[in-house]
């Protein structure tokens, strides 16, 4: 191979790889807003996306495409200063009446007082898995990520690379699973103050408006969906047209299991599985299974 065809063979994947940063960095190609007369924006030249909550309407958007498991990577900078009664969604979910979802959302809350990140995991229209933390930095003073990781085997919820919480395919033990229906990413902001803030009884404080969330730096590893096919080969490994398969088949190493249970112990306020008292006829299965 001649030096000039040689450097061409490695310019060709650096170009590519240029060419997939920027757009997973621009929110034009692949989310729409649609909801909120104006409320929610794109901005920097596709680089931020901000939605904005006043008295009259919250705002939202949803992805481009539907995805069948992948790596979701969004950052994320919370409504500041007094946020109570207000809750900012992200999530992953499909249609229909026994829907799929993967839940973040963040309830606001008094200046000074922690925010609360609510998750849930929906599987044939069947919730009510929520885990709920404090975090351990502001995350309204600046950008973190927040990902979902979502493979055939397991579901892996993490704040700047920390593990907060894993939900596994227990399909054996008769606990459904996502795994068979694409979803889109959502993301809204809106006015909860019926039950967001210490059950109800902190109304949100409308002279603080207009409330404010940003994004930036979406990233997708993962497997689109498009008139009914996926991107990958198949459902059992993922092809080259993800940047990086190795989340296909990815799980905890012993680091990440300890950082895992250091969260858990530490930043933990609620865990369905421990509420006997919610299920009197007893945990839902796979809280016996974990």
């Amino acid at each position: 191979m001649s030096s000039s065809g040689f450097k061409f063979t490695l310019l060709v994947p650096l170009i590519v790889a240029c060419l997939m940063a920027s757009s997973a960095r621009n929110f034009h190609n692949d989310f729409d807003i649609t909801w909120g007369d104006g409320r929610g924006k794109i901005v920097n030249n596709g680089e931020v996306l901000t939605l904005s909550l006043d008295k009259a309407s919250g705002s939202g958007f949803q992805s481009k495409n539907e995805y069948l498991f992948g790596k979701i990577d969004m950052q994320l900078k919370l409504v500041p200063g007094n946020s109570a009664g207000t809750v900012t969604a992200y999530y992953l979910s499909s249609k229909g009446s026994t829907w799929d979802e993967i839940d973040f959302e963040f309830l606001g809350n008094l200046s000074g007082d922690p925010y609360i990140l609510h998750t849930n995991v929906f599987s044939q229209g069947k919730g009510n898995r929520e885990q709920q933390f404090y975090l351990w930095f502001d995350p309204t003073a600046d950008f973190h990520t927040y990902s979902i990781l979502w493979n055939p085997q397991r579901i892996i919820f993490s704040v700047d690379g920390t593990p907060i919480r894993e939900f596994k395919n227990m399909e054996s033990f008769g606990v459904p699973f996502p795994k068979n229906q694409p979803m889109r990413i959502y993301s809204s902001l809106w006015n909860a103050d019926d039950w967001a803030t210490r059950g109800g009884l902190v109304k949100t404080d409308w002279t603080q408006a207009p409330f404010t969330a940003s994004y930036r730096n979406f990233n997708a590893d993962a497997c689109v969906w498009s008139n009914g096919a996926s991107s990958c080969k198949s459902n059992a490994s993922p092809s080259s047209a993800s940047t990086n398969s190795a989340w296909f088949s990815q799980e905890m190493d012993s680091a990440k299991q300890q950082r895992l249970k250091w969260v858990q112990k530490n930043y933990m306020i609620y865990n369905y599985c421990n509420d006997a008292k919610r299920f009197p006829q007893g945990l839902p299965l796979e809280c016996n299974m974990s």
